[in-house]
């Protein structure tokens, strides 16, 4: 269903529609532009969303971008938030001291799982390294720490509703229950300009967190055809059937972009993320 709105961005009225949003004077290779990624998304077959915003002009396009979806490693970025907001709040110190146990170790993404056992960490290494490399490890060991009704409590106070943090990673008693975390991809939008404006719990940590963030290892979605051409801050994640890659382009009009799924095939959703991502930024140079 469409509806649409008025209202003024950046001193364009823009016309706002669930599913796309675009303004009316824009020219017609934009326009045509947007007309074909919405088709090409409302042809995936699953559960797709997609955000964009210029941070510059304002202009803005969503598709399904309300809808909760399964989370999988993205969930790490309000995770991260709240280990900034302890850290503003001096409850915990960025070189606190954790010891890596045998069994805290979980696998897949990430590097404490191969480090030897009773391995002394920061409680930065561990931030750090949930997000560039995805470290599940070092993401269970937060949660721990930090509380999931406390991350839960500064995502609502953010004013988020569809992101919830509902279990630790890996814990497959409350995913056969279909207890599962969620995030959306306006949220993510949301959060990441906020980032990018200095709003973020304050200037110095929201520049911190992007600085992270920018040093991301899995650079096979967003990135992919523009690795080189501008920074990317950003944060993936990965499950069965699911495919997200959340960011901040730095080109020359920097721009939220953020892509999510579930149910889907893989490789043509991130195929879809790398030419869309492309065409945003070359859209720029025209």
């Amino acid at each position: 269903m469409f509806t649409t709105n008025k209202g003024v961005v950046g001193g364009i009225t823009p016309l706002f529609i669930t599913g796309v949003i675009t303004t009316v004077n824009e020219c017609g290779e934009v326009i045509h532009m947007k007309e074909k990624l919405l088709e090409q998304l409302k042809s995936l077959k699953g559960d797709v969303s997609f955000y964009y915003k210029n941070l510059i002009t304002g202009e803005a396009i969503g598709f399904n971008e309300k809808i909760p979806l399964q989370a999988a490693s993205v969930i790490k970025i309000p995770i991260l938030i709240e280990a900034f907001l302890r850290i503003s709040e001096g409850t915990i110190q960025k070189e606190d001291l954790f010891t890596i146990k045998k069994e805290d170790k979980l696998p897949s993404c990430g590097a404490l799982n191969y480090m030897h056992d009773d391995l002394n960490v920061t409680f930065e290494d561990l931030y750090t390294l949930m997000i560039i490399l995805s470290d599940n490890t070092a993401t269970n060991l937060l949660i721990k720490q930090l509380g999931m009704d406390k991350i839960n409590y500064t995502m609502q106070n953010l004013g988020l509703k569809q992101t919830k943090l509902n279990r630790l990673l890996f814990d497959a008693k409350q995913s056969a229950l279909g207890i599962e975390n969620y995030i959306s991809a306006g949220e993510m939008g949301y959060l990441l300009e906020k980032m990018y404006f200095g709003e973020l719990i304050s200037p110095e940590a929201s520049l911190e967190m992007l600085r992270i963030l920018k040093n991301q290892r899995l650079n096979g979605k967003i990135p992919f055809y523009i690795h080189g051409r501008a920074d990317i801050a950003h944060k993936t994640g990965e499950d069965d059937g699911i495919t997200h890659d959340v960011g901040i382009v730095y080109a020359p009009q920097p721009f939220v972009v953020c892509f999510c799924s579930n149910n889907v095939d893989v490789p043509v959703y991130e195929r879809l993320m790398q030419e869309v991502t492309l065409e945003l930024v070359e859209m720029q140079d025209k």
